[in-house]
């Protein structure tokens, strides 16, 4: 049967949208299935597994109450609005398909047809069309449950302190560590444990409001509206990044700039994300296709540190999640011991540069510092096969860029080889920046009292950049264009929509937020009162305005009419990047485009540079956070006021320890020396140094015109391939089905920084074998495990590490033997080996003040 032959029954079927996808009217028929029979059907069914087990009672009534012309409705509503959608499962359109082609064509018996094709409507309608979320969410909400509560503030208050002065105090420091969210959280759950045991209940009053000191057992909600304090604020702030390039006398050394301007700055640049994050919540939170699957094990750990769990045979396995998470947890511990300290060439497994360790052409293509990586097997250490997140984003997330880095290989071979600008006489992918002596480029010999001198630079040389920087470059700047244009394509009507209802409750202050959208997780929130649009509005608008205060009366040397500039643009390009983040757990950054801008709008200034990339790359990357942080609410079904002001706390306490923090280490002797004797090298700030030198007193005009002119084209490059691309895939659909080339082009701009395929190859494999094939043939097993092993190897190596920088590294106790030292012995670990030798002259690129 089809919907259209429903009989008297009424169908109100609306039309596939972003907003819009499978509200239907329709009266179920009296249920010839009992809930026994219907339970059985979901255990045995495939897709439908992956339900948490206490939400099989909600799921078996609701398909009880559903008529199949109701289901069959929305299953036709359904597959419009997914197709094309990569985090759907195929499997399950490929089924919904076949079910709306009838009964006959479904060929399993009238009652089976009956029954799947209610079972695949319920799981649309009431809880959610993907595995990943049904594994990890609820679809049902308690609203008597606390969430925000004084103990709340308070714990996580005081780890996010902790947390962000130690993380500020370590930042600097190569190796680099840092005490994660994932690590806070368990600290949180003992301490609120401990609260909740010690603690009297007393009702404290304030004037005519009051709050319960100690309400009863820990609740995951308390948990998890913990957790978000914890992850907005445990880091060191954003302008704090770039604070010893700027205030150091090894550097700008800028000594106007107080811990009063710091917390000032700062705070401007925290709330701008928090504010944008709120103001984009149609796009990037609401809609259904805002997957977030970077969030998912945070939500998936806590319930298994708070939820009871009952015990079950899943493919032989009963052991509990509780369980397998301590079990990874001490592993990991254990284990990380011997690749980060008693035996690294297990980390860095150049191994097939062992054979010929003197071979240049071999570590260009095999190595995993110097060269390419082309390497089936590069690392048995966790922290390098974590890198992108394997066992949380979907495998086409990792495949697209995987793909992307290998062809990026080619071409910078083929630039080194050709010898391409100059390429063949430096090392194939650094991101140092070179004289044409192929020693570190030395600005110093370019200035004249801190400004630029002509004359010196026209005796001394141009900046060159390695072929995987020039590769990262160019990939960077087309990405940024093509992601922009090819993704308003395909979401237009997600952006139309979501923009009027944006329009609308700005216009209509008092009319609910999100009617337009019928996702069932957002209809749940629709009992709690959601934020208004105009406080994070009036939040926007103050962070703008102490940006200005900030630029204009301190001597930053940042035009305020280019500051505006730089907002615009980037706030213009973050739209896409962040829909790109909430479907596929990639964004990608703005940067390289913010640095370039401010080389271009204030010629000659290198703090200039500094600041339009603290705004520039400060926004995306906030935003993304408390976008995250706002969708984890969501699925954990907190009022939104509460979150809100969470992240408000949070920031706060974040801004004002970190500036405390800074202050503290600036006083620390030696800082940011490569000779640094607890290595408190900053590496980051020496990189950043000598690209706000380049870009900004040399300026990206001298720099690029003269030796890579192509890189300016690179940007209309972007935005003429993302037509056809769009086109292409909007005529061959399901062939193109997990082709995203926004990751493709993410994935060439991977090099330029000693990052190649041996970087990336570990985390495909290991995401090959969870997220696709365990995934398709143990569902069970992967929605019950899957997260909680993500978790647990995190945990155990991040603490593991940290026990190891304090106890091991930090009064370094040097370990040296073969299995330490056979990873730099060669041409691939020392980082200076190219194709073309040095000429006898001395030095290499144009003729001598040719390059002015």
């Amino acid at each position: 049967m089809s919907p259209s032959d429903s009989g008297d029954e009424k169908i109100v079927l609306e039309e596939s949208n972003s907003t819009k996808g499978f509200d239907v009217d329709v009266t179920p028929r009296l249920d010839k299935f009992d809930a026994e029979f219907i339970t059985q059907r979901i255990i045995e069914s495939d897709e439908l597994e992956y339900i948490l087990a206490e939400d099989a009672s909600f799921i078996t009534s609701k398909v009880s109450e559903m008529g199949l012309d109701k289901a069959l409705a929305i299953l036709a509503s359904s597959e419009k609005f997914f197709r094309g959608d990569m985090n759907f499962p195929q499997k399950a359109m490929s089924k919904i398909q076949l079910l709306l082609q009838g009964e006959e064509a479904y060929g399993q018996g009238p009652d089976k047809f009956d029954l799947d094709a209610r079972l695949e409507a319920t799981m649309i309608k009431y809880h959610s069309p993907y595995p990943e979320v049904r594994s990890v969410c609820s679809p049902v909400d308690d609203p008597t449950i606390v969430s925000e509560t004084f103990r709340v503030y308070l714990i996580a208050g005081v780890w996010t302190a902790i947390s962000s002065f130690v993380n500020t105090m370590i930042a600097w420091r190569q190796p680099h560590f840092s005490l994660s969210s994932q690590v806070i959280q368990l600290f949180i759950v003992p301490t609120a444990q401990a609260f909740a045991y010690i603690v009297p209940n007393w009702r404290i009053k304030i004037g005519k409001y009051g709050f319960y000191l100690n309400p009863g057992p820990w609740t995951v909600k308390e948990q998890t509206l913990a957790t978000i304090i914890v992850n907005a604020g445990a880091s060191q702030g954003l302008f704090l990044g770039y604070a010893p390039i700027l205030q150091l006398d090894l550097f700008y050394g800028l000594s106007w700039m107080s811990y009063g301007y710091n917390c000032l700055i700062s705070l401007s640049c925290q709330f701008m994300g928090l504010a944008m994050a709120g103001l984009m919540r149609r796009w990037v939170l609401y809609p259904v296709k805002a997957l977030w699957p970077t969030i998912l094990p945070t939500l998936q750990l806590n319930r298994t540190l708070l939820v009871p769990e009952k015990k079950a045979n899943i493919n032989g396995w009963t052991m509990s999640k509780y369980k397998f998470f301590n079990i990874l947890l001490a592993a990991s511990f254990v284990y990380f011991f011997i690749p980060n300290y008693l035996f690294t060439a297990l980390s860095t497994f150049n191994w097939p540069t062992w054979i010929a360790p003197d071979n240049r052409n071999l570590a260009f293509v095999m190595g995993s510092k110097i060269g390419m990586g082309f390497n089936p097997i590069t690392t048995f250490d966790w922290s390098v096969i974590n890198l992108n997140s394997p066992l949380v984003v979907p495998f086409y997330t990792l495949l697209n860029p995987w793909i992307g880095t290998f062809i990026g290989a080619f071409i910078i071979l083929g630039f080194i080889y050709s010898n391409y600008s100059y390429t063949g006489y430096l090392p194939p992918n650094l991101g140092t920046i070179y004289d044409r002596y192929r020693t570190k480029y030395n600005t110093t010999k370019v200035l004249t009292d801190g400004y630029f001198d002509l004359e010196k630079y026209k005796a001394y040389s141009p900046p060159f950049i390695t072929a995987g920087y020039m590769v990262l470059q160019g990939a960077d700047y087309t990405l940024t264009t093509f992601g922009f244009v090819y993704i308003v394509l395909s979401e237009w009507q997600t952006i139309r929509d979501a923009a009027k209802d944006f329009y609308n409750s700005l216009r209509k202050r008092t009319e609910a937020d999100k009617k337009i959208f019928k996702d069932p997780m957002v209809e749940m929130m629709q009992k709690y009162d959601e934020v208004p649009d105009l406080w994070y509005f009036i939040l926007f608008i103050l962070c703008v305005g102490v940006g200005v205060i900030c630029i204009r009366v301190w001597d930053t040397e940042l035009p305020v009419w280019a500051y505006f500039v730089v907002l615009a643009i980037v706030l213009t390009l973050l739209l896409p990047s962040m829909m790109l983040y909430a479907s596929t757990g990639y964004m990608y950054s703005m940067a390289l485009l913010a640095t370039l801008l401010g080389g271009y709008f204030a010629p000659g200034s290198g703090t200039a540079c500094i600041f339009t990339r603290i705004y520039g790359f400060g926004i995306d990357t906030q935003t993304e956070t408390y976008v995250g942080d706002q969708k984890m609410g969501h699925y954990a079904k907190i009022p939104p006021r509460a979150v809100f002001r969470a992240q408000v706390f949070a920031t706060l306490i974040q801004v004002f320890v970190s500036c405390a923090g800074w202050e503290a280490l600036k006083k620390i002797p030696d800082l940011c020396s490569v000779t640094q004797a607890s290595k408190f090298t900053c590496p980051f700030a020496h990189t950043m140094y000598s690209q706000s030198i380049l870009f900004g007193i040399i300026g990206p005009t001298r720099t690029f015109d003269k030796l890579y002119p192509f890189l300016k084209w690179c940007f209309l490059l972007g935005a003429g391939l993302a037509v056809p691309c769009w086109a292409l895939r909007q005529y061959f659909p399901r062939q193109l089905h997990y082709w995203q080339p926004v990751l493709i082009l993410a994935g060439i701009a991977r090099y330029g920084s000693s990052y190649n395929l041996s970087y990336y190859t570990p985390g495909l494999i290991m995401s090959f074998i969870f997220m696709y094939y365990v995934r398709s043939r143990f569902p069970i097993w992967w929605a019950k495990y899957n997260y909680i092993m993500s978790s647990g190897l995190t945990a155990g190596t991040a603490f593991s590490a940290i026990l190891i920088f304090f106890a091991l590294q930090y009064h370094p106790k040097t370990l040296s033997w073969w299995g330490n030292n056979v990873s730099s012995a060669g041409v691939d670990g020392k980082l200076v080996a190219s194709v073309e030798l040095m000429p006898a002259v001395g030095y290499f690129g144009p003729e001598a003040g040719s390059w002015d």
